[in-house]
């Protein structure tokens, strides 16, 4: 038993050491002019009346020119006052307001670039706080890389307490493996609240987001542009092309975002992206597996303590790159305590994901993440 629980989770610790090695390559973009690039930003919202007039404050003092971008918020049938702020916002020389022609975000997002004037997208979340150099750098960005789709960095607002510092540590490791497959040319994981691509490879692409889930409208996109095999995805590692976003407010909400993630896993086509998933939930049931063992028998104890260092090693160093690149070192603190109770969070995710089925909707907020 106690080899084969160390060969089941070797495949975890060479993926991920692999991923590490890649996030090392990444290199710091620094932007090349004005790239003249019309860009059409789309915000998909529902019953955000708090939080979208602080994201159209920051977009209205962006560096770049304003005639060179067009905001267009689609409002997803919200039941509070989203439409009537921001049709009343004023500053943004080119703002749209319009309605979704539907409900959902995917079909949201749909209507909006369907209303938009240019040729490359950006996406963010209502909730969202990007800097003031956001959209010239992604425009930069575009015009030096000529890519079909641009990841961008993706962060959590710093609170206090270990729920907090929790989410902050494993949203910090997704965005490590997020730059390390994509670097390597293999991406796996996106976030919406910092997507640009072109609206060719959205048209192109539009059909394969599998409008029967709630979540995935950017993953689906990925993964599909990433089949076709022509498009260019780059992930884009700049400081001021940073959004910053909030953390779940409770377990309740985390847990269900996460298990939204987790459902829409059985769709996923892209091989990589189930290999990923499979070796990590693998190596986190066996670690999970060794530990409540341990207590009826104490020496799987020394088994779980093995397990638990050798996974530790490529977990460690991912965050520490991430942790360093982001200013955030100080969560390391956080490391070991988090270690030991992601696998009975993991657990609980599978649950919530395996009896709650399409229990999730459309709710306020929209279902963020991944």
């Amino acid at each position: 038993m106690e080899w084969l629980a160390v060969i089941l989770i070797l495949p975890y610790l060479c993926l991920f050491l692999w991923i590490y090695i890649n996030i090392l390559k990444i290199k710091p973009f620094k932007p090349h002019g004005d790239p003249a690039l019309f860009v059409s930003v789309i915000i998909a919202s529902r019953n955000e009346e708090r939080n979208l007039p602080v994201l159209l404050d920051d977009i209205l003092v962006q560096d770049y020119s304003p005639d060179l971008f067009e905001v267009i918020v689609v409002d997803d049938n919200s039941e509070d006052k989203t439409f009537a702020l921001a049709s009343e916002f004023a500053g943004i020389r080119n703002l749209k307001v319009i309605r979704n022609e539907g409900s959902g975000k995917k079909q949201a997002l749909r209507t909006g670039i369907g209303a938009s004037s240019g040729s490359f997208i950006i996406t963010t979340d209502a909730d969202c706080r990007p800097g003031r150099s956001w959209l010239s750098t992604i425009a930069s960005a575009f015009g030096h890389f000529k890519p079909d789709m641009i990841i961008g960095q993706v962060v959590l607002k710093s609170q206090s307490g270990f729920f907090n510092r929790f989410q902050e540590l494993e949203f910090l490791a997704l965005q490590g493996v997020t730059a390390g497959t994509a670097v390597s040319g293999n991406p796996v994981l996106c976030n919406g609240a910092n997507l640009a691509f072109t609206k060719d490879a959205y048209n192109e692409h539009s059909e394969n987001l599998h409008n029967e889930l709630v979540s995935g409208d950017d993953i689906f996109l990925l993964h599909s542009i990433k089949k076709a095999g022509s498009g260019k995805i780059i992930w884009l590692e700049a400081e001021n092309s940073i959004v910053s976003t909030q953390s779940s407010a409770t377990t309740a909400s985390f847990l269900a975002q996460r298990a939204r993630w987790l459902s829409k896993a059985g769709s996923y086509s892209d091989v990589f992206t189930l290999v990923v998933a499979i070796v990590t939930f693998v190596t986190i049931l066996v670690q999970a597996i060794t530990l409540i063992a341990g207590i009826f028998v104490p020496k799987m104890l020394i088994l779980f303590m093995g397990i638990f260092l050798i996974k530790s090693i490529p977990d460690f160093l991912i965050l520490l790159n991430a942790t360093t690149r982001y200013s955030r070192k100080s969560l390391l603190r956080w490391f070991i305590p988090s270690q030991f109770a992601y696998p009975f969070y993991v657990i609980g995710v599978v649950c919530r994901a395996v009896f709650s089925p399409g229990k999730e909707k459309f709710n306020s907020p929209y279902p963020r993440g991944i």
